[in-house]
């Protein structure tokens, strides 16, 4: 029987055209999302954005076959993790604003009678209120109401995993296929937050930035010598101020014309990174007057990536 679980947490995306609505009243629902005081004020709010924004999300996901990639890459992940940890342990996944919610896998886990510890990991790489926390707090909240029993433990972030940021260095390697990097500039690509939320005492961009840290010193080790390391930030949506620079503004910013995008705050692949960041981004470059402008892919279901969970699962227990 088995004694216990490794649940893996994040955002979601829709499975199809009719979740986008979905998909956008859950995540402007959330507190850590909308962080006004008043429930009234942010259900306003957010059926205002909503109401605005999904027609043209839903245009986006046609563009990427009519549903986000994120849980078709979560699935492979989780099966080549269940293959390594064995029949002992349970490995499932649960999304925050899409099926599957933690409520489904909950439910899937009382079937279990026997786990007595089960092992969150939200699969992104940075702590942030706006990500981390709300995947921990939705999926605890949903299973002591449940009545469940088993311990829970949690992990609050792994940017400094050293398997984790080989797998995210094999992603660079493979893209800049037989290239020399010195002729490119890398831009680690994170997703944007409210300067507000920064303020407030959220640590992400901290985090951001000790991760970028780290991975230019592991290419320097490796002679991955780029012409260029810069940060920059995706994905602002609304007038209020974000963190700075954006990466349209760092685009236009840079003078070398070949660039490697490295979406940092990712591990799944998913609209950000597929439409934003390879079809929108890549428009902009291509107006500028980039020569090369090519993005890494997360680190998905990759063997590095399995043996990064697989050991930040055992330095949990």
């Amino acid at each position: 029987m088995k004694k216990e679980a490794v649940i893996l947490l994040n955002m979601g995306g829709p499975n199809n055209l009719s979740e986008v609505e979905v998909f956008l009243k859950n995540m402007f629902a959330d507190k850590n999302i909308l962080t006004v005081k008043s429930s009234l004020l942010r259900k306003f709010i957010g059926t205002m954005i909503v109401f605005t924004r999904t027609e043209s999300s839903q245009e986006i996901y046609r563009e990427l076959g009519g549903k986000s990639p994120i849980v078709g890459h979560t699935k492979k992940l989780v099966a080549k993790l269940q293959e390594r940890l064995g029949e002992d342990v349970l490995v499932d996944f649960a999304m925050r604003y899409t099926p599957p919610f933690a409520s489904e896998v909950i439910e899937r886990l009382s079937d279990e009678k026997e786990i007595e510890e089960i092992y969150l990991i939200p699969l992104y790489p940075q702590y942030s209120t706006t990500t981390t926390k709300s995947s921990i707090e939705d999926f605890e909240e949903c299973y002591f109401q449940s009545g469940g029993r088993a311990t829970l433990h949690e992990i609050k972030h792994f940017f400094q995993n050293e398997k984790y940021n080989e797998a995210v260095l094999q992603n660079i390697t493979e893209t800049l296929a037989s290239d020399k990097a010195s002729d490119f500039d890398i831009i680690f690509s994170a997703h944007g937050l409210p300067q507000k939320i920064v303020d407030a005492g959220d640590v992400y961009q901290q985090h951001v930035q000790k991760h970028v840290a780290i991975l230019s010193e592991m290419m320097q080790k490796r002679e991955l010598k780029f012409q260029n390391i810069h940060l920059a930030y995706q994905s602002k949506v609304g007038p209020m101020k974000w963190l700075t620079p954006s990466l349209e503004e760092k685009l236009h910013e840079i003078e070398n014309k070949k660039v490697i995008i490295v979406p940092i705050a990712f591990t799944i692949d998913n609209s950000e990174t597929d439409f934003e960041l390879d079809i929108e981004y890549r428009e902009v470059a291509e107006e500028i007057g980039f020569e090369a402008y090519r993005v890494t892919s997360c680190p998905n279901d990759s063997d590095l990536f399995v043996d990064a969970l697989q050991e930040i699962y055992t330095k949990m227990k």
